[in-house]
């Protein structure tokens, strides 16, 4: 069986691209393949397509009609076959319910499952293109004056967590300029479902902590949380 590998550079990149909110319209079908090649086994038809096996799942992609992953749809059956072709482990383990939401007014990451070599799902802001402007890093964004419709940014968010049993929330700043409070006063207004499945929140300095140093800092406060649950404290 296949186990996913740790993944950097432009697989990463294109994976996190695969699992954008908004869907991506900038994705390369050549980007495409390499990924798969490194994450199953691609094999070539007589037809020109090309069968992509993983973890016992496949995905047939026909030959692109452009460079480019240009369809909605396309995009959504890639996802969902890097969905249910994840390797599952034999047992189920308790860290495996905790995940870690890092948002902030320039994108919201998702690290669901375990939190060793985590690949988080990035969720940005839904705004006018005058209002953002997007470049090939998703940290360079150039906010307007107007703030982005709460909704469209954690209506997408709330739905990925929905699978969660347990929520650990990242964020920076404070009061109004904090994505983190206004996310869990939504939550708590629209999502109380969602809401009562959150244990905690922490301001950090995300943009200077790498990503293994922040799922450091949640499995420490999942572990602290676990020994206060087994002692009986609240």
């Amino acid at each position: 069986m296949n186990t996913t590998p740790l993944l950097t550079g432009t697989h990463l990149r294109t994976y996190q691209k695969i699992f954008q909110h908004p869907v991506s319209h900038n994705l390369g079908w050549n980007d495409v393949h390499a990924l798969f090649r490194r994450l199953g086994q691609v094999d070539a038809e007589p037809n020109g397509n090309l069968k992509v096996t993983r973890n016992g799942q496949t995905l047939v992609l026909h030959a692109p009609r452009a460079k480019d992953v240009s369809e909605t749809d396309e995009v959504m059956s890639l996802r969902h076959f890097l969905e249910r072709s994840e390797a599952l482990p034999p047992a189920t383990h308790e860290e495996e319910a905790h995940w870690l939401l890092v948002i902030d007014h320039q994108e919201a990451r998702i690290f669901r499952s375990k939190m060793h070599g985590a690949i988080p799902e990035q969720i940005l802001p839904h705004q006018p293109e005058d209002d953002f402007r997007l470049s090939h890093h998703s940290k360079d964004i150039s906010r307007g004056h107007e703030k982005p419709d709460l909704n469209s940014f954690f209506e997408p968010i709330a739905r990925v967590l929905e699978g969660a049993r347990q929520i650990l929330v990242f964020g920076t700043g404070t009061g109004r300029s904090s994505e983190m409070e206004q996310f869990l006063a939504w939550s708590k207004t629209h999502r109380t479902k969602l809401a009562e499945r959150i244990i905690g929140s922490l301001t950090v300095d995300e943009h200077h902590l790498t990503t293994d140093q922040l799922l450091a800092k949640a499995r420490e406060f999942y572990a602290k949380a676990r020994v206060s649950s087994r002692a009986g404290h609240p």
